[in-house]
């Protein structure tokens, strides 16, 4: 009698265990699908720089639930096959040593930055203010050349070629002093500065050089754009 309980109460236990055991492996199965999205999203965030200003969200592509992997005894190690660009949809190869399997995890990476844009449609010719220009987040991925992050930094320019409300403004939609422009020339050096009228023969922004003509001695000279327009020249 003592036999067949103790016998029974063995079988109770090695039941209970292997029971703990295969409810634990079935947890361990069951979150690894987790562990493998964490370790590829982890893998974007750690090797994207993050902006100054912005911000960046890393998202892994949910999993097949139909994949099955042992879990890992080892760290999952994550790279970027090939020669990716960091924005947009990005693979990244997660796979773990110990159980020798590995797979490709599609992460989707937005990265907004702030931009100026148009409030409403600025046609050919349109001088940008406060009224029409705002700033707005806008995903890094779809900006091509040079944008801006402030409206003051163009207030006061004319737009060369029409913009669409809600368009990103770019340097080469705009410019601080146009072709043809009336411009103040401002000739010194040493606190001692001669000021004149001239005409602008080409477009430029802040810091560009551009040719103007005095419109006095009609002399073509070279001269820094320094405001909206007005030219600076050193002799």
């Amino acid at each position: 009698m003592i036999t067949h309980r103790y016998l029974h109460l063995v079988c109770m236990i090695i039941g209970t265990l292997l029971l703990s055991f295969s409810l634990n492996s079935y947890a361990m199965s069951q979150s690894q699908p987790s562990l493998i999205q964490k370790t590829a999203a982890d893998h974007i965030k750690q090797t994207l720089m993050k902006p100054d200003f912005g911000s960046i969200n890393v998202t892994a592509a949910k999993l097949d639930s139909r994949l099955r992997f042992p879990p890992c005894s080892t760290p999952l190690l994550a790279s970027t096959p090939g020669k990716q660009t960091l924005s947009g949809n990005v693979t990244v190869l997660v796979r773990c040593e110990s159980q020798n399997w590995q797979l490709y995890v599609p992460v989707s990476v937005q990265q907004t930055l702030p931009q100026v844009i148009a409030t409403t449609h600025l046609g050919r010719g349109a001088l940008l203010s406060i009224a029409n220009l705002k700033i707005a987040m806008v995903e890094s991925r779809f900006q091509r050349g040079v944008s801006f992050n402030d409206p003051q930094q163009i207030i006061g320019s004319k737009v060369k070629r029409a913009v669409k409300a809600g368009d990103v403004i770019q340097a080469n939609d705009i410019c601080l002093v146009c072709r043809n422009d009336s411009v103040l020339i401002r000739a010194g050096q040493s606190g001692l500065a001669i000021v004149t009228t001239g005409k602008a023969l080409s477009d430029g922004a802040i810091g560009d050089e551009i040719r103007v003509q005095n419109s006095k001695s009609k002399r073509i000279i070279d001269g820094v754009i320094t405001a909206v327009g007005e030219v600076s020249v050193k002799y």
